[in-house]
């Protein structure tokens, strides 16, 4: 799918992981018109459940529940999955060759889960600022330099530290919700229907917490290492949604 740019790309080291975090806001900007990327940075095999091949079917089927234009294995190696130059090499060769305006990774550390997730966070952030680097074409497949203008963090709820960011804000995902859970079932080498049942209640009670935070029934929220600029504040304001304890007689 080469010789095609993309408006936004959603980076993450295994599949299922931005599904499970970005998926709500992965389907609401394919609805709102915008070309959007998924590169998973490894096949998140070997597991106790999958098999490689299992994995891609699994990949791209979420990917065509989502509907992006663009889904890529970088095939780095699951379980040492390690920032370094070939890892940064490999993301940031993707970023040249689409050329969006936004990459979306994950943030946090996860004792609970897999190294893998902080790892992926340190890549994205590299590979962001190799994507411009000038003179070594011949390291990202001969492809031209290319500045990702924003950078934008998917936090993890379960990470072990509570980070201050400069700047956050949520996407309501409340009519992409179920589009979400449907792409995030079909990682079924993955989550049976026991475990799948527990995942969904975790998708759908986060989605809810996040979303009410700003007035929606289900949102995701994102952060920025940086703060906010705005040149419309009335603009940037929508109607509060959610009811008033009361209400004026007319």
């Amino acid at each position: 799918m080469a010789g095609q740019t993309l408006d936004i790309i959603f980076t993450a080291p295994h599949p299922d992981d931005i599904e499970i975090g970005s998926g709500g806001t992965v389907a609401k900007l394919v609805k709102q018109g915008y070309r959007v990327g998924l590169a998973h940075l490894t096949n998140g095999e070997p597991t106790p459940r999958g098999t490689p091949e299992t994995r891609m079917k699994e990949m791209r089927a979420a990917a065509d529940v989502l509907g992006v234009q663009v889904c890529e294995m970088l095939n780095l190696p699951n379980r040492l999955l390690m920032d370094g130059p070939e890892a940064r090499y490999a993301l940031a060769t993707v970023l040249r060759r689409y050329r969006p305006k936004i990459l979306v990774g994950m943030a946090g550390r996860t004792p609970s889960a897999s190294p893998d997730h902080w790892q992926g966070q340190l890549i994205a952030e590299a590979a962001r600022f190799y994507s411009q680097f000038t003179k070594w074409n011949d390291r990202f497949d001969n492809t031209e330099p290319f500045r990702v203008d924003h950078l934008v963090y998917r936090p993890v709820r379960v990470a072990a530290e509570i980070h201050h960011w400069h700047s956050q804000f949520v996407v309501d995902i409340t009519d992409t919700i179920d589009q979400k859970v449907e792409a995030v079932r079909c990682y079924r080498s993955q989550f049976d229907d026991e475990r799948f049942a527990w995942l969904e209640h975790y998708i759908r009670s986060g989605a809810g917490v996040e979303g009410g935070a700003v007035g929606v029934k289900y949102g995701e929220l994102y952060a920025i290492p940086r703060p906010l600029g705005v040149t419309d504040m009335v603009g940037l304001f929508e109607a509060w949604q959610v009811p008033p304890p009361f209400k004026t007689k007319p």
